[in-house]
């Protein structure tokens, strides 16, 4: 099952109102109430919810603090604001907190969640928290952290497993202190906190939600509690904990009616309204919604939402997440902008869809809406060609392992994302099997590109297993495997799913064996401290693969002096004044792009993404560094700055 398949959202006469109070709530205003350090009583009525005792909507719309520049919190709490929202909704990504068992990170950069909730305060909006231990978001492994996948028996999202649940106690135990201040019931603007997310399109465990439950009362929050589902999912697996607010994902009215049958006099509302939608590489075009009508539906009937997402943001270094059937097939992986034709851009800018959504929230609730703040500053630069800097060959990390066979990554190197090569000396041999490929691998003989094998399928990639090796003058040969991942399952069954070469690899049908390996993290450490190309002066040739399908590329004649690739290419971008921009990389293939150290996220010809955004805090007046690593380039090609992802979708 693919992520939140497309709704059809009907647009239906309101069937029943979500509460007795719903035009009282209207004559008296409680729309505007907003957080104003007092403590206040955010508690569940008769199918409605109750700020101090009186019906009050949640209008709220999402945005992830781990997705957006931590100098940009504020600016996108405002946009929500001026749209005339009372609520933002927040997933906290628990995998970008805690990356290794009990080391947290909840202070350094984007990752200050009881920062960016404070600046929810100070800019008068409610909160409304989702952090996990599950979030799915197309997050890798759906914010879960791939340190449980070293261990090959653990299971996921289950109490059953004692090692999954002592995890999830020690991110509850972590987190719940930096929340309780928070709380509204402390002068906070905390509302509501959801206790996991979509467990009904997993599993039917109600046991497993009561234990998440009692775990954050252990750790001094009370509630009041939340879950989110599809009505579809929730009707066949029925995981809904009594006495929790229900959000139903992508719903109509007729849905919200449906859902009494579940939460009784619990309150029922929109978990997620779909303004916009997720995009997969290889996918055509961007995806866009429009939720005009619904949310108007929804609005007069009387019922709360939550939109996701309000503004999107940027999936940036290796945070994205990938989607798959429920058999493991047709693997998606997501781009690296999280832009999802949302409301509010990836740059933070109104789109059309944004005004009328806002005259929506107006007409419905009589409210003035906040004037819209200033747009954040926009930079260009002149195009530049970035020249070879260093070969990835030149550096492998350390010395190499000498392993039986290829496996998972997270198991055999306690690796995560990045790059794994595989090494060996090969006799003769015509086909190269490489079964299970997660999620793509680059095959070199003799240190030249002959194919790749992907588990994207697309008409520019190879997605079967088999490849043809050249014909060999020597007795011996070198074989180089590169494997190059995206993230993790972030939906389904399949989440956990493990990277690297998971399937067995043979020639002419026999095993692979006692293969050297060199695992790369693409981390910080490693990216400072590459050895440049000896003589950069060296020519390079003029050609270079495509999207990597099989290709030995236009390096077949290269000059005997031309590093061989993956190849990292530098340039200077020289910025007047420093704002956000895009970096368009049209003209280049496969791979990695860094401004200033900071990994921006992957990029790929086969689209439809060819801008990679970059948020103006991160570049400075004058020289800033550009470091690009292409999978497959042997020269270099122009990179250019752009004004925004795609086409304008603004007003």
């Amino acid at each position: 099952m693919h992520r939140r398949s497309f709704l059809a959202l009907s647009l239906l006469t309101p069937l029943a109102f979500a509460g007795s109070g719903w035009a009282a709530s209207l004559a008296t205003g409680r729309p505007s109430a907003a957080p104003d350090g007092k403590p206040h009583a955010f508690t569940f009525g008769k199918r409605e919810f109750l700020l101090d005792g009186e019906a009050f909507r949640v209008h709220s719309g999402e945005m992830h603090p781990a997705r957006i520049a931590k100098e940009h919190w504020r600016h996108r709490i405002r946009m929500a604001r001026a749209m005339g929202l009372n609520t933002v909704a927040i997933y906290v990504m628990w995998n970008h907190h805690e990356r290794e068992p009990g080391v947290f990170d909840f202070e350094s950069g984007n990752r200050d969640v009881a920062g960016f909730i404070r600046l929810c305060a100070e800019e008068g909006m409610w909160v409304y928290l989702r952090p996990g231990p599950y979030i799915c978001g197309e997050w890798t492994n759906g914010g879960l952290p791939a340190y449980l996948l070293r261990d090959p028996d653990t299971r996921l999202r289950t109490r059953d497993d004692p090692r999954y649940m002592a995890a999830v106690r020690r991110y509850i135990a972590a987190l719940a202190p930096r929340v309780a201040p928070l709380m509204a019931s402390a002068g906070g603007p905390v509302l509501m906190l959801q206790i996991e997310n979509e467990y009904s399109m997993f599993a039917d465990d109600i046991g497993y939600l009561d234990a998440l439950r009692d775990i954050w009362r252990e750790n001094g929050i009370a509630g009041p509690f939340s879950v989110s589902d599809g009505l579809k999912d929730l009707q066949r697996r029925k995981a809904y904990p009594h006495g929790s607010a229900l959000g139903l994902d992508g719903a109509d009215v007729a849905d919200l009616v449906k859902g009494r049958g579940f939460a009784g006099e619990s309150p029922v509302w929109v978990g997620e309204g779909y303004p916009g939608w997720l995009t997969h590489w290889g996918e055509p075009t961007f995806a866009t919604k429009d939720y005009e009508a619904t949310l108007r539906h929804i609005m007069s009937a009387g019922y709360s939402f939550n939109l996701y997402v309000v503004h999107g943001g940027t999936n940036f270094g290796l945070t994205a997440g990938s989607n798959a059937e429920d058999d493991g097939s047709q693997f998606q992986p997501v781009i690296t902008s999280y832009d999802y034709g949302a409301p509010v851009d990836e740059r933070g800018r109104p789109t059309e869809q944004y005004m009328r959504l806002r005259r929506v929230i107006a007409d419905v609730t009589r409210v003035t809406p906040h004037a819209l703040p200033p747009e954040p500053a926009s930079a260009t630069f002149a195009p530049v060609t970035p020249r070879p800097f260093a070969a990835l060959w030149d550096n492998l990390p350390g010395a190499a392992v000498t392993l039986p066979a290829p496996g998972p990554n997270e198991i055999l190197f306690g690796q995560d994302q990045g790059l794994v090569v595989y090494r060996k000396r090969i006799a003769k041999g015509a086909v190269l099997r490489l079964e299970n490929v997660r999620d793509y691998a680059l095959v070199h003989v003799d240190g030249r590109e002959v194919g790749s094998v992907s588990r994207v399928v697309h008409p520019m990639l190879n997605s079967k297993p088999d490849l043809m090796l050249p014909d060999a003058n020597s007795p011996e040969r070198t074989l180089e495997i590169l494997v190059d991942t995206f993230g993790h399952i972030n939906f389904g069954p399949r989440i956990g799913d493990h990277k690297g070469l998971i399937g067995p690899a043979s020639i002419d049908g026999l095993p692979l064996r006692d293969v050297e390996a060199w695992a790369i993290p693409l981390d910080d450490d490693w990216v400072r401290g590459l050895r440049p190309i000896a003589d950069e002066s060296a020519p390079t040739t003029a050609g270079s693969a495509g999207a990597g399908s099989g290709s030995a590329g236009a390096d077949s004649s290269a000059e005997t002096r031309s590093p061989r690739g993956p190849i990292f290419f530098k340039s200077t971008l020289n910025i007047e004044s420093p704002g956000d921009v895009y970096i368009d990389m049209t003209a280049w293939s496969k791979g990695y792009l860094w401004i200033n150290g900071q990994l921006l996220g992957r990029y790929w010809n086969i689209g439809p993404q060819q801008r990679l955004f970059c948020p103006g805090p991160w570049l400075r007046a004058g020289d800033n560094e550009l470091l690009v690593l292409d999978l497959h380039r042997h020269a270099p090609a122009v990179v250019t700055a752009a004004e925004s992802l795609q086409a304008s979708r603004r007003p």
